[in-house]
């Protein structure tokens, strides 16, 4: 933060704060908009008619359909601070805004330190020169200060008596300074953009995406044209399930900044926007499917469609249907050996589907124990959408163990199957993987039953020093059974 003047003595004019992008550091708009999608998707249709109406008519019409929650919105910190400091001497505060009136007037009542509010009112879009005049007419000969952060910012930066920023563009700190404005504070309060990109596409669960290169493992076909097609599925697949997470993401804006930690995603939390989110999945997304189409076999690309629509209807419909959630997430990572299995033109045996059925639906059933489990233990209600109650958990429990052991059972008949024997040298090694199975997973299910399991088993697994321990001496035993 840099500051030429100190706090409350530089001016007692009226300072008018704007709202999306500088008080929040999101844009109430489009987390509007997202939230409409989600919960009235027959209504998001109609947005294109209201457009035409005007930007002021299409807030009014989405801020009447849908309501964002004050109390969770990512607020910018330090120019909070400032502002409790600025009223605490008695200077009078206003939010000036683009959004509609509706809203703005219930962010303004939440936060109790704002004289009035100036917002578009379904006619007149409150933005630049609109609202260059609407505080020319509010505060005549006396002026304003003003606090904003884009280009749209730009008059009223221009004409304030003491101008100031809130995460601002480079750009706009150009234009600025080639106009001769002399910016008095920044308060920055945000990640570094490289960062939230990163922390956005999920890199971690890309480890999900190794189980593409189960069927050619399994089946010891390690030669160099069907490690290469792997390899490039691996990538395509990977670029597909960040895109889908951010697609998410975007979707789940509203119920993440309730969450004590999915708030600090970098939708949830401000930290990237919701236009720089559809740009990634949708760059993502192309050179997925450009690698789908160009290098690998049509069959991959036939799983790769299916786990985008698989997905695409789990963040806009499935998620909260009880049950048909967990098969599906069940469901995606067997998809993910299927989409091996054709990129490798390596079949996947009955055993490894069986296997896949039982293992992958204990892992989802995990995932929601103890999401519900740990909501518990802090006291919560829930506030997640999914359609689970806390009175569920015991029956969650049962069923997630129950197919965790099933595919402890069916690995064993594997092992005295005619497959094993003709790939193993020494398939009677293959038994002592079975007690770190039965070890792993019951650590699993009772670490969720402490509350002490990261929500997602997948992040658990590759963080947990006890669960790679495990992993390299299963690796170690089917390597000497091989050998």
């Amino acid at each position: 933060m840099s500051a030429s003047v100190e706090a409350g003595t530089a001016s007692r004019r009226p300072l008018c704060v704007d709202l999306d992008g500088t008080l929040v550091k999101n844009d109430t708009l489009m987390d509007s908009l997202l939230l409409l999608v989600r919960t009235r998707p027959a209504a998001a249709l109609r947005t294109p008619l209201w457009l035409l109406r005007g930007k002021a008519a299409l807030k009014a019409e989405v801020t009447a359909r849908v309501s964002l929650d004050e109390r969770h919105l990512p607020y910018n910190r330090r120019l909070i601070e400032f502002l409790d400091a600025e009223r605490g001497e008695g200077r009078k505060l206003y939010l000036a805004t683009g959004a509609d009136r509706q809203l703005a007037a219930r962010i303004a009542n939440h936060l109790g330190i704002f004289e009035g509010v100036l917002a578009s009112d379904g006619q007149t879009n409150l933005t630049a020169g609109n609202k260059l005049d609407g505080l020319r007419q509010a505060f005549g000969d006396e002026g304003y200060d003003y606090i904003g952060n884009a280009s749209p910012d730009l008059p009223l930066l221009e004409h304030a008596g003491s101008a100031m920023l809130a995460n601002p563009g480079p750009a706009l700190r150009a234009r600025l300074r080639a106009r001769g404005v002399t910016v008095q504070r920044e308060f920055d309060d945000r990640v570094p953009p490289a960062k939230a990109v990163l922390k956005a596409v999920r890199l971690h669960q890309w480890a999900k995406n190794i189980l593409i290169f189960l069927p050619l493992l399994l089946a010891h076909n390690l030669h160099a044209g069907v490690v290469a097609a792997a390899l490039l599925a691996f990538v395509s697949f990977s670029l597909s399930a960040s895109a889908t997470y951010i697609v998410n993401d975007l979707l789940d804006i509203e119920a993440d900044r309730r969450h004590p930690r999915k708030r600090m995603r970098p939708f949830a939390a401000g930290d990237l926007s919701v236009a720089a989110g559809v740009m990634i999945s949708t760059v993502f997304l192309g050179v997925s499917l450009a690698i789908a189409t160009v290098w690998l076999p049509r069959e991959y690309l036939t799983w790769l469609l299916l786990y985008l629509a698989a997905t695409l209807s789990y963040s806009l419909y499935l998620k909260r249907v009880v049950l048909v959630d967990v098969i599906l997430l069940s469901g995606l990572y067997t998809v993910r050996m299927l989409a091996g299995s054709a990129a490798t033109r390596v079949p996947i045996t009955p055993w490894l589907a069986a296997l896949s059925l039982f293992l992958f639906l204990s892992l989802a059933m995990v995932k929601r124990f103890s999401e519900l489990e740990n909501t518990r233990a802090r006291g919560q209600s829930l506030a997640n959408g999914r359609g689970y109650l806390l009175g569920d958990i015991e029956q969650l429990r049962s069923f997630g163990t129950s197919c965790a052991y099933a595919s402890v059972v069916v690995f064993s008949f594997y092992i005295g199957s005619h497959e094993v024997t003709r790939l193993y040298r020494h398939p009677d090694r293959l038994w002592l993987i079975t007690p770190l199975m039965i070890l792993w997973l019951s650590r699993v299910w009772l670490l969720a039953s402490r509350g002490e399991l990261d929500e997602d088993p997948v992040i658990f697994a590759v963080t947990d020093r006890v669960s790679l321990l495990i992993g390299l001496a299963v690796a170690t035993i089917a390597a000497t059974a091989a050998l």
